[in-house]
């Protein structure tokens, strides 16, 4: 199984940025994760050839299994982020896919509603959208030294996440007798 890692940030070092990185550090054993980072280079949608940036895009979330997407830290979507989501949508790359989508905010209704936004968007194209929902703070120190999740509570509640996306057989050990 591959996971695609998307972060609806032009930061690198954003806290949303940040909190995808160190979720694929809690991915069980034997499933495969990979970021795209290139929101900052994606053009606006338009009909005729695919520009390479969309075309690397659309290429990835096609040989993925789902999505982890993180919302934004304020209740609007960047631009870059809708644009994607159009190439995604125009070459029916999001139908049927798995998606979960977590948040972080200082204000909690600021990340739902980056949520709701992203969910409509997400619907409309067809994904399965994940009901799990993780809605976080970036005001707490919430990463260790090495950038991995640092409060089991919320290696928890990133799991619960991941879990979501990852079929049983993915995220339970085979018995053998």
């Amino acid at each position: 199984m591959k996971i695609i890692g998307i972060a609806a940030s032009l930061h690198a070092g954003s806290f949303i940025t940040r909190l995808l990185d160190a979720a694929g550090g809690e991915l069980p054993p034997g499933v495969g994760f990979e970021v795209w980072r290139g929101l900052g280079e994606i053009p606006a949608y338009h009909p005729g050839p695919v520009p390479a940036p969309a075309r690397e895009l659309v290429t990835l979330v096609a040989g993925g299994d789902a999505i982890l997407l993180t919302a934004p830290e304020h209740s609007l979507l960047p631009v870059e982020l809708t644009y994607a989501l159009d190439w995604m949508s125009a070459r029916e790359g999001l139908s049927g896919k798995h998606v979960a989508v977590m948040s972080a905010s200082a204000r909690a209704c600021g990340a739902m509603w980056a949520q709701a936004e992203l969910y409509k968007q997400l619907l409309g194209a067809g994904a399965v959208v994940m009901g799990a929902e993780l809605v976080i703070s970036p005001i707490w120190p919430h990463f260790g030294e090495d950038g991995r999740l640092a409060a089991p509570d919320l290696r928890t509640q990133v799991r619960n996440v991941i879990r979501q996306l990852c079929p049983a057989e993915v995220m339970e050990p085979a018995l053998s007798l």
